[in-house]
């Protein structure tokens, strides 16, 4: 009898300590902890706390990353704010100034810049206007701080870094003589957030796109597909997930799913950083609800500026199918086939549940929209689901001279701020561009170009499994 308490005791112990551990590297596996972790509320005199995160301030101390003696902070008037903190006070330059990070893990790293217009007796903010860059690349150019800042504005960057520091400068505008800030954040991003092959999607053909983890990238749109707005406070990287409504295009015969069980994160795939579960357990979906398969597409439009080149990440999660092995769709973007006949149970060892992304880039034309869209295939099953997305991020990449905003280079930018006779010199920097991006174009040509997958692809070796079984998960319309 005693043993066989002790027996049980023991039993129920291990079974603790194995759920207490399994607790423990779950949470740990839902941290990430950037090594290099700038959040900066500017002009401000105390810390703030936003989103459980820590904002310091951009005084003058032995390591401060402000780099400049000619700014003053700035409040805002009058109390009982409903905004953050970190929106209650702004760094302002009246010159060219910069911030200077000491980068301790080269790679991609996120750069969030925060605007809101202020209310002080001090300053004008009315006809505000600056750039900013960083690392070399205009981000910024002729940026309004005024009458279009009613609300809160985050400008977030992918930037590669190579070297052991990260710059950011602001310059007012000549007319403007002015620039300022509210909080900037600088965070190395995981090393598979961004990776370096996408498929470059042409009207005629698809090739391989090389490089894509050293361009400059201005995040455009980050939407949750059929869920609700996803905050920084909901999400591993600290990003917001808007809702698609309002970007969707073909809203009829469509539903909405959602996914209570568990995001099946594996390896080979996109982690919690890539996508976090509050974007996973949403979807839009296609279904077939009697013998004969729907023609429809789901689609969603977005404006961008013309004349760059997107980076289009779509997200995928099958949440919604009964069984493996029977959701069947093509993926289109700015109207021309992606990828036909995707199998996500293929794709994704055979696991409902478990998430998926593919990365396309595209050229954008006068039109200044770029469309996205989802629809059964020649293989989709009739009572089945014929299409899902879950979520999708447009990025814009820089151009040949490094620039994500507005016609000129940061050499001709920061030369409008003259030091002696530029008569001369202004044609020079201009010159020097004109020769960095043909430079940059006949190294591409020599290059080439080949297919490739160009999306985070698990392995291939997976076991064979009978589609009529497997985990059943029930998805309820909205």
């Amino acid at each position: 009898m005693l043993m066989e308490i002790f027996h049980n005791t023991h039993s129920s112990f291990f079974l603790l300590f194995f759920f207490l551990s399994y607790l423990c590297a779950f949470s740990f596996s839902l941290s990430f902890s950037p090594i290099d972790n700038y959040l900066i509320d500017c002009g401000s005199a105390v810390d703030a706390i936003i989103d459980n995160r820590r904002f310091v301030p951009d005084s003058f101390r032995s390591n401060s990353p402000l780099f400049s003696s000619s700014t003053r902070s700035v409040q805002l008037n009058g109390p009982g704010s409903s905004l953050p903190q970190i929106y209650n006070s702004a760094r302002v330059f009246d010159r060219p100034s910069k911030y200077v990070f000491k980068i301790r893990d080269q790679g991609t790293h996120m750069v969030r810049l925060h605007f809101h217009q202020l209310n002080s007796s001090e300053i004008d903010f009315a006809d505000v206007k600056f750039h900013v860059l960083v690392n070399g690349y205009v981000v910024l150019s002729n940026f309004s701080g005024g009458h279009n800042l009613l609300s809160p504005r985050v400008k977030e960057y992918l930037i590669f870094v190579h070297d052991e520091q990260l710059v950011i400068k602001f310059l007012p505008a000549r007319k403007s003589k002015l620039a300022f800030v509210n909080a900037i954040e600088v965070i190395s991003a995981p090393k598979d957030l961004i990776l370096d092959t996408a498929q470059f999607v042409n009207w005629d053909k698809i090739e391989k796109f090389d490089g894509l983890s050293r361009q400059a990238l201005e995040v455009m749109h980050r939407v949750n597909v059929g869920g609700s707005k996803v905050t920084p406070f909901n999400d591993t990287l600290w990003r917001t997930w808007l809702p698609d409504d309002e970007f969707l295009k073909s809203g009829d015969g469509l539903k909405r799913v959602y996914f209570s069980g568990r995001i099946r994160y594996q390896r080979g795939g996109p982690s919690r950083e890539v996508g976090p579960d509050n974007v996973y357990n949403t979807a839009r979906v296609i279904v077939s609800t009697n013998a004969s398969i729907p023609n429809l597409n789901m689609t969603w439009e977005f404006p961008v500026v013309e004349n760059y080149k997107y980076l289009v990440r779509l997200h995928f999660c099958d949440i919604a199918s009964i069984s493996v092995g029977l959701l069947f769709f093509n993926v289109y973007v700015n109207g021309n086939l992606a990828y036909k006949d995707l199998d996500l149970s293929y794709l994704t060892a055979y696991t409902l549940a478990s998430p998926f992304y593919m990365d396309f880039v595209v050229d954008v034309d006068h039109s200044g929209v770029l469309s996205v869209s989802v629809g059964p295939s020649e293989k989709s099953l009739d009572h089945a689901v014929d299409g899902i997305l879950n979520a999708v991020e447009i990025m814009k990449l820089n151009k040949s001279m490094g620039i994500l905003d507005g016609e000129h280079c940061a050499g001709l930018i920061l030369n409008s701020w003259p030091r002696g006779n530029t008569g001369i010199l202004v044609p020079l920097v201009a010159a020097v561009c004109m020769i960095l991006s043909l430079s940059a174009f006949m190294h591409k040509r020599r290059n080439g170009v080949k297919n490739s997958m160009g999306w985070h692809k698990l392995p291939t070796d997976v076991p064979e499994m009978n589609p009529k079984h497997g985990n059943q998960h029930i998805s309820v319309e909205m």
